[in-house]
């Protein structure tokens, strides 16, 4: 009985939950309609310059963060220097016009399809980051996702 995973179990199982948490649920762990990009097209602009608290970041900014942090995670898959990163300056966002929203929107996916793609290109998953890169985009969208979606609460 063998005890590794084979890749293309292991990569079929990663990318349905990826697509799951970005992009349409298919009943894996959230609720239907809940994914990133099915709940942001729900937020107007307006709500989403709104700030949860003080202390809190508005959505827009939170959105700015994930963008940031895949760009950053697809250089680092990709055995790319990233440099010192300045992970605050993600956070700077706060308020968004209209067409600014929109353009955040598109270029978060823009983020997600580019380190997508990286990813599946991957043949052999025994890069250093590779796997641990790949669970970390996962982990920390979802968490993004989870606060966005407490935030819609508190901004509707």
């Amino acid at each position: 009985m063998s005890t590794q995973i084979p890749n293309d179990r292991f990569t079929n199982e990663l990318f349905d939950v990826l697509d799951e948490t970005f992009e349409q649920v298919q009943g894996i762990y959230l609720d239907k309609g809940t994914s990133l990009f099915e709940t942001l097209e729900t937020v107007s602009a307006e709500q989403a310059s709104r700030p949860v608290s003080a202390e809190c970041a508005s959505i827009a900014a939170q959105v700015e963060h994930v963008r940031f942090y895949l760009e950053v995670l697809e250089r680092v898959i990709q055995k790319k220097p990233v440099g010192k990163i300045d992970w605050q300056e993600s956070w700077k966002l706060e308020k968004v016009k209209p067409e600014e929203w929109e353009a955040l929107k598109g270029r978060l996916r823009e983020a997600h399809e580019s380190v997508l793609k990286v990813m599946k290109s991957l043949d052999s998953w025994e890069g250093e980051d590779d796997i641990g890169g790949s669970l970390a985009i996962l982990a920390h969208t979802a968490y993004h996702l989870g606060e966005i979606r407490q935030a819609l609460c508190v901004v509707r």
